[in-house]
């Protein structure tokens, strides 16, 4: 009998914001509490051209004019797979609550403890509450389209930032 695909997400999804973080120069995942975890890809879900669609938006605010930069991670334990790293931007002075947005779209090429995973999106930040600046490509590089992943076993995926100072959620 030949397989049955549905469209579905997985859970868990998020009711409520994540917490506010402050100055952290590496990327890294912000959605790390007990109250809004990052979803979990079930181990050995994925199947050869699979396509996931991940999307992220939250707000920062600023007293200076820091850099902020924004992408995917996949995996719990260290080391965490970077699926979209980004290029950080300087963000205007005074920002209070201004938005952020980021997706990204990748499709399965390979599963086990040697999968891969190949994909692009896009992250643009507020320069206003209600203007974006310009959209910026994660990755930044063609080699950094295609990320080594491992699939037999369950993995968190999660936005990703880099903040130079200030706060971000």
């Amino acid at each position: 009998m030949a397989r049955q695909y549905w469209v579905s997400q997985v859970p868990y999804l998020h009711v409520a914001s994540g917490p506010f973080f402050n100055t952290f120069t590496t990327f890294q995942q912000i959605l790390v509490n007990t109250t809004t975890p990052a979803p979990v890809i079930p181990a050995n879900l994925f199947d050869v051209g699979v396509e996931i669609h991940l999307e992220a938006d939250g707000e920062f605010s600023n007293t200076g004019t820091p850099t902020l930069g924004l992408g995917f991670l996949y995996g719990a334990a260290t080391p965490v797979t970077t699926l979209a790293a980004p290029t950080a931007l300087t963000t205007v002075t005074t920002a209070v609550a201004w938005p952020w947005h980021a997706e990204w779209t990748g499709r399965v090429r390979a599963v086990g403890t040697a999968g891969s995973i190949q994909g692009a999106g896009w992250w643009m930040i507020g320069t206003a509450l209600n203007t974006f600046s310009v959209v910026q490509a994660v990755p930044v590089t063609a080699a950094g389209r295609v990320v080594a992943i491992d699939t037999t076993v369950a993995q968190a995926i999660a936005p990703g930032a880099v903040w130079g100072t200030c706060g971000t959620r």
